[in-house]
């Protein structure tokens, strides 16, 4: 069999996956949302008692903010129910309360999804990464920004900030009208649910814990964005040279979490099958993973080595691998350094 039709044969495998279940659906809806909602509450008690015990239930309640988030992204992708309607309306309500219009990254997240990995067609939904020939050309401004954006403390600490703010605050100049609209509604929907918060509890117990709850949620989403594409071997390539299948498997981890943050991160974590296949539904990812073999041959990263990731920075398409700035100051002064380890065989050969 070729390559090209075991590619095809493993996109259909996964896709028998793509079954939306409603009760299930209802189920994780209720186990997340009536958490979520304690734990608020909770938290305000708590203010009574001592505000690190408010900050540690915030923490907490950040989690299933986290979780929400994730039905909120199976319903970008029609996925969450069979319904097109309910997914619609369980995604802008989540997304109000995850701050996210669902229109707007419905259609972003999906052009990251046809483009992932192709160096050809960055810029949309995706983390900036550029190669080591683009940095080396780069004027000193625009490497001081990379530097900055690439910047653990910067992109963890400051992007929940800028993401919840700004990126999701505003439409793109290109936006059709039913997202701006969508947007709109996000908006007012959030300015009407915060202020009636602020009139119930007062603006300093809001701040106090819905602050924490966003932040570490914010934070955690982008870290688990990042994670699952940026590790060492990595599959990126040119528009001509780009395939589907392998960006989804080569191109995207399989983060081996501990079954409490897997449930939590709406096992997310099995992010080469979400890829190759939008469709299936968070509850059935971990499931088609143990039903397919080639699958469970994706680069796997725990939660101890993906803090490796952090010195990755540059994307070298020699090697097809990834690269530090220490690692291409030194090329830089010295061409002919030694090369750098080759890139690991992708599923196919493995």
């Amino acid at each position: 069999m070729t390559d090209q039709k075991k590619q095809a044969q493993l996109k259909k495998n996964v896709s028998t996956f793509a079954k939306p279940d409603t009760m299930i659906g209802v189920r994780q809806l209720i186990n997340t949302m009536v958490p979520l909602l304690l734990l608020w509450f909770l938290a305000y008690q708590s203010l009574t008692v001592s505000v690190w015990l408010t900050l540690g239930l915030s923490v907490i309640a950040g989690g299933f903010v986290v979780r929400l988030f994730i039905i909120f992204h199976d319903c970008t992708h029609q996925s969450f129910f069979k319904s097109n309607k309910a997914n619609r309306i369980v995604g802008t309500i989540t997304g109000i309360l995850t701050l996210f219009p669902f229109e707007k990254w419905k259609r972003e997240h999906a052009i990251h999804h046809a483009t992932s990995g192709n160096l050809d067609k960055r810029g949309t939904g995706d983390i900036w990464v550029m190669t080591v020939e683009e940095y080396k050309k780069a004027g000193t401004w625009e490497r001081l920004a990379y530097r900055f954006y690439r910047n653990p403390l910067v992109m963890f600490g400051l992007g929940p900030l800028y993401l919840f703010l700004i990126t999701n605050r505003f439409n793109r100049k290109d936006a059709k009208k039913k997202e701006r609209r969508n947007t709109y509604l996000t908006n007012v929907s959030v300015v009407v649910l915060y202020s009636l918060l602020i009139w119930a509890v007062g603006w300093q117990a809001f701040l106090l814990i819905q602050l924490p709850v966003l932040y570490v949620a914010g934070a955690l989403g982008i870290w688990l964005f990042y994670v699952q594409h940026q590790f060492e071997d990595s599959y990126f390539e040119e528009e001509s040279e780009w395939d589907f299948v392998k960006a989804a498997v080569d191109g995207s981890s399989y983060y081996k979490l501990p079954k409490v943050l897997e449930w939590i991160s709406g096992s997310i974590g099995y992010h080469h099958v979400h890829h190759l296949s939008p469709r299936v539904p968070n509850y059935h990812l971990e499931e088609a993973h143990e039903s397919t073999p080639p699958l469970q041959k994706a680069t796997t990263i725990t939660m101890a080595s993906s803090l490796e990731s952090l010195r990755f920075r540059l994307y070298d398409e020699e090697n097809k691998t990834f690269v530090s700035f220490k690692e291409v100051k030194q090329r830089m002064k010295k061409p002919q350094a030694a090369k750098l380890a080759t890139k690991q065989p992708g599923f196919q050969q493995k």
